[in-house]
């Protein structure tokens, strides 16, 4: 009896010890489990920060307006002239062209290039409205006319030689246009281009040079 009364005390003790260990490594796996969810939501809420981010970034750098281009490639004589008396018009032929390094089109009104001598307005011609689509360049021919008797008016009135064989011109062409993205990005762009000719009675022959802004 005396034996049997020292075996249950240590048959107590081990069933405690048991106990213990197994609530040691229940909460150890309750802690891990809890990291593992502490770094799912961790990663989770990375994610959904960098999201807006990425989307900002490309918004900015896709997105982001440029300026348009207009350039005069050539300039031709469309009706040719004998004699430049100051009864009919010179006209001329102006390929231009207009380029949109955008992602979303460039839309423009109606313009008109002004012809100058010695500053009075001997020309014009009339630019249609029109859309160069996204990262396209939209090509277009303009005519222009001028009024040799306009021209030898203001040869008049300088007291220029009035059988001087070249006419320095200068021309000014301002475009009014707008870019449009997914209707949230809207900017206006203004266009202007600035070209000197001269242009050879004789021969008939023009040579031209463009400078050009941009204003957004």
């Amino acid at each position: 009896m005396a034996e049997n009364d020292q075996v249950k005390p240590l048959a107590t003790a081990h069933h405690l010890r048991s106990d213990h260990d197994d609530h040691e490594a229940l909460s150890a796996q309750s802690n891990l489990r809890r990291k593992k969810l502490y770094i799912q939501c961790c990663g989770c809420l990375t994610v959904l920060l960098l999201i807006p981010v990425m989307v900002i970034i490309v918004l900015l750098t896709v997105f982001h307006v440029k300026n348009p281009g207009i350039r005069m490639n050539s300039v031709s004589i469309q009706r040719q002239l004998g004699v430049v008396d100051g009864d009919q018009n010179i006209t001329l032929l102006v390929d231009v062209q207009m380029k949109n390094p955008n992602y979303a089109s460039f839309k423009f009104g109606n313009a008109t290039t002004v012809i100058y001598y010695d500053g009075v307005a001997v020309g014009e011609g009339r630019i249609p409205a029109g859309m160069a689509k996204a990262r396209r360049t939209l090509r277009m021919n303009v005519t222009v006319d001028i009024v040799p008797g306009k021209v030898l008016i203001v040869q008049k009135l300088k007291s220029d030689n009035m059988s001087s064989e070249t006419w320095n011109l200068s021309s000014y062409t301002r475009i009014v246009g707008k870019v449009k993205m997914l209707n949230i990005i809207k900017k206006n762009a203004v266009v202007v281009l600035n070209c000197s000719f001269t242009y050879n009675v004789s021969s008939q022959a023009i040579q031209d040079s463009c400078t050009q802004r941009v204003k957004l």
